[in-house]
């Protein structure tokens, strides 16, 4: 385990090497061992992350950064302070209050930041940590046990690049993405030992207390508790997370998250307030208030819209709850948290389907559900990347097989058999019976999945989509639209659906509207569908660019444009008008030659 300590305390360690006399920092890293770290060799470190292109820091933190380093480096780490960094580093005057102004704190907030991502993405090798720890501005020096190059996934860095780079367009999303790809990062490197382990995956578990009753009347205090127990029934529809209650569980060391709340009650208004803290360090990760008139009627709806708010917000795929643990870093991690580790991984994938990280997602899967076999999620999800070979099989491939659909309905059946109530399992099973053109089947499952838990937003986008594009536009378009928004998570899935939503209802401007809100110009049925409605939009440029770009670069997709729209589209209505839009945009293909069944 690394030895974290601040230069100060190893220079008591220090000797002076007898060639020159250059000063070494003696850093214990092992219970009976020492390692020696330079001066010379943190410099170099610091030189190493200041010119790494994936150190994602400002001018102003990259000063920061540097001040700090080197004045500890100099033996003047006394002086660090707020208001030293203020002066002599953003520029402030010698007015500058600490108290007042917390720049300082803030900036080095991002910093850690940064430094963090650094270490997970082109720092994995690198001898040297430097970290800032909470609470002060010293830099602490360590050296890092070096991952097993053997368990590396090369090609997952600059898929994390690309993906980081998309996903920064979207500021709503910025700090959610950061997160996932780091989650996503650790994962291509991870690899499972023969250790004897834990028998179960790692689940986020989440505390709930009874919420505070404010007013001390005894119609506060029922709705406190009538609120408490309405939020713990819809947290509990979510079946990845474990929701336990206040205060049998309270001493649970297996209990990261804590959700507490209040209850404020007037004779015209009431205030809701819920809040989600950091079990280890009481720091609130998210919090929300609600209020409005108090009659019985407003308060029983606003019982129900909270408790459905909090659950959608905290436990869905991209919710709260999975945006702080990807944020965790667990060194050597155990199997449980290394196998949990790749569902965060399938959903930083997931942003954009890019080809070049399913691989890496694909095999940590199964080696996840190879060591804890009864693991639902992951069968779920690995289910999902077999149907993605199947989708989006770019570059194209026109010898596929149906045996990965064959393979992905078997992986979904596994994870219901295992949670009857999975609603990824269920999610799944829907997406490789609609591939394996069992439309009926797949809507049934879709139904029923939505009946278990209808704040899942993940699995409404989805459901709505095959509702869609099984020929029922009107249904499954509005809950793509409902999805986009209330999901936190990567938008432009679900405006690529509501392109195709205005397209088929003869909305052809708001249809180039939605195409061009999505950024998913890696994914070459993006550019197939752009073509489509630009080119009845009459929009003959664009159509043209789209045009040009599957010749070029998907040319073996463009002669099998027929066979992929009928395998997406139930109705051959549906497939005959977009075919028709390609030939307007000037593709040429061959027309399908008989129903395609799988």
């Amino acid at each position: 385990m690394d030895d974290h300590v601040t230069y100060e305390e190893m220079r008591i360690r220090s000797a002076s090497m007898a060639d020159g006399g250059s000063l070494v920092i003696r850093a214990e890293t092992t219970p009976g061992g020492e390692s020696d770290v330079s001066v010379e060799n943190c410099r170099e470190q610091l030189e190493r992350i200041l010119n790494s292109a994936e150190f994602d820091a400002t001018d102003r933190e990259r000063r920061f950064l540097t001040y700090v380093v080197d004045e500890t480096l100099a033996g003047r780490s006394s002086r660090i302070k707020a208001y030293s960094i203020a002066v002599e580093v953003f520029g402030r005057d010698a007015s500058f209050d600490p108290q007042a102004d917390p720049i300082v704190r803030v900036e080095a907030g991002h910093l850690r930041r940064a430094i963090e991502r650094y270490y997970l993405t082109a720092g994995q090798a690198d001898p040297i940590l430097i970290t800032i720890p909470k609470g002060g501005y010293v830099p602490n020096f360590s050296l890092r046990s070096i991952p097993d190059p053997v368990a590396e996934e090369p090609a997952a860095t600059p898929a994390r690049a690309q993906m980081e780079r998309r996903w920064r367009s979207h500021p709503s999303i910025a700090l959610a993405a950061a997160i996932f790809v780091a989650a996503a990062i650790v994962l291509a490197w991870l690899g499972y030992s023969s250790r004897p382990g834990p028998s179960k995956p790692e689940v986020p578990r989440l505390l709930v207390e009874w919420f505070d009753d404010l007013t001390g009347t005894d119609e506060s205090a029922a709705l406190a508790r009538g609120l408490t127990q309405e939020v713990i029934s819809h947290l509990s529809k979510f079946k990845d997370i474990v929701v336990v209650q206040s205060p049998a569980s309270a001493t649970l060391p297996q209990v990261r998250y804590v959700l507490a709340g209040s209850v404020d009650l007037s004779a015209d208004r009431f205030r809701f307030r819920v809040r989600m803290l950091n079990r280890a360090d009481g720091s609130v990760l998210w919090a929300q208030s609600y209020d409005g008139a108090t009659t019985v009627p407003g308060l029983l709806k606003a019982q129900a819209d909270v408790a459905q708010n909090v659950a959608t917000s905290l436990a869905q795929s991209y919710g709260v709850i999975f945006q702080a643990d990807a944020r965790l870093v667990v060194p050597n991690p155990p199997d449980n948290w290394a196998a949990y580790s790749c569902t965060l991984s399938y959903y930083a994938y997931r942003a954009n389907f890019d080809p070049a990280a399913r691989s890496s997602v694909r095999s940590c899967l199964e080696k996840a559900v190879e060591r804890f076999p009864n693991y639902a999620t992951g069968w779920a999800l690995l289910s999902q990347t077999y149907i993605d070979d199947v989708r989006f099989r770019y570059p194209f491939d026109p010898a596929w097989s149906p045996a990965s659909l064959d393979r992905a309905l078997a992986a979904a059946r596994r994870a219901v058999e295992l949670e009857p109530l999975s609603i990824r399992g269920l999610q799944a099973q829907m997406f490789a019976l609609y591939f394996r053109r069992e439309f009926d089947a797949a809507r049934r499952i879709g139904s029923r999945a939505m009946a278990i838990n209808p704040n899942d937003t993940e699995l409404m986008g989805e459901y709505g989509y095959r509702l869609a594009l099984s020929g029922n536009w009107n249904e499954g378009c509005a809950l793509v639209a409902e999805a986009r928004e209330r999901n936190p998570g990567p938008l432009s899935y679900y405006e690529v659906g509501l392109a195709l939503c205005s397209y088929f209802s003869g909305d052809h401007q708001q249809a180039a509207v939605w195409i061009r809100k999505a950024d998913v110009s890696g994914n070459a049925l993006y550019h197939a569908i752009a073509a489509a409605i630009f080119a009845e939009g009459g929009l003959k440029a664009d159509a043209e660019r789209e045009r040009a770009w599957l010749v070029e670069h998907e040319p073996d997709l463009v002669r099998n444009l027929a066979e992929e729209t009928s395998l997406r589209f139930a109705r051959s209505e549906d497939v005959e008008m977009f075919l028709g839009s390609l030939k307007k945009a000037g593709l040429e293909f061959p027309g399908v030659v008989s129903a395609i069944a799988h």
